[in-house]
């Protein structure tokens, strides 16, 4: 009798120990589930949030300026459109919304356009484009503008003694063939007249000194046009005093009138003197 009681005490007690095993991993297997969903999500969600951009945001920057600067007022004058398919289009730019959302305040104060807050530099607001606003960057299609800087000369703005370097003819002719490129995709000379006479600009403009001869300079044919500060401070001035100027001329023609006329007054009231 005791070794059955034993034997049932024994089974019993296995039965226990295999449910409780079943329970445990099916409690197991359906936790498992939900970390692996959850840590697939997170890891692709860090990729995205930390892919590196191989794109320089100043060079990016310098080449905009120089479109802005020595191309689209000929492009305006023209009334051509840059097809969205050109590389010099503001599409073309990765952080063109980026730079459009920053407000410059004053001298040391920037402002994010996105969320409001203020910075002492333009660098510190580049960081926080970098660190908070970088799910606004559209880094799927890939174009980069600063891959233009070649062509455009954006070395020749950033520092301004680079042009003074020794001149490697290698690089001379590579730049010159993507400005080539450029001027054929961007203005084809089939397309009339207009594209035909930017095509004709963009190579003088550009392309021309992609050379190592000595004297050939970009953006032969200049720029847009800036009001000098010493043509507006003349301007200020001179509207200031004109009306002071003409104040003094008109008292000074009406003391003359006056005195004038006090002279006819008195000469007929004029003795003759005794002879």
């Amino acid at each position: 009798m005791r070794d059955s009681k034993g034997m049932e005490k024994t089974r019993a007690i296995y039965r226990i120990s295999l449910l409780l095993i079943a329970l445990h991993l099916a409690f197991a297997a359906s936790q498992s589930d939900i970390p692996q969903d959850i840590s697939r999500d997170t890891s692709r969600n860090l990729n995205e949030e930390h892919q590196e951009v191989h794109c320089s945001r100043e060079r990016s920057r310098a080449a905009w300026k120089i479109i802005e600067e020595y191309l689209t007022p000929f492009v305006e004058k023209e009334k051509y459109q840059l097809s969205s398919r050109c590389r010099l289009h503001p599409s073309s730019d990765l952080f063109r919304d980026q730079e459009e959302h920053k407000i410059h305040v004053d001298v040391n104060e920037w402002r994010c356009g996105y969320c409001k807050k203020i910075f002492r530099a333009e660098k510190f607001l580049d960081q926080h484009f970098d660190n908070r606003h970088y799910n606004l960057l559209n880094v799927s299609h890939g174009k980069c503008l600063a891959d233009l800087c070649g062509a455009l000369h954006c070395d020749y703005v950033i520092n301004s003694q680079s042009h003074k370097s020794k001149c490697n003819p290698a690089a001379a002719a590579r730049n010159r063939h993507l400005c080539e490129d450029l001027a054929n995709k961007c203005f084809p000379v089939n397309e009339g007249p207009s594209a035909s006479r930017l095509h004709e600009f963009f190579l003088h403009q550009f392309c021309d000194a992609h050379t190592c001869s000595r004297g050939v300079k970009p953006f032969a044919r200049g720029g847009k046009k800036h009001t000098s500060v010493l043509y507006l401070a003349a301007s200020v001035l001179i509207l200031m005093f004109l009306p002071m100027f003409y104040v003094i001329v008109f008292f000074s023609q009406r003391d003359k009138k006056g005195l004038t006329q006090l002279k006819r007054v008195a000469r007929p009231g004029r003795k003759s003197k005794p002879s």
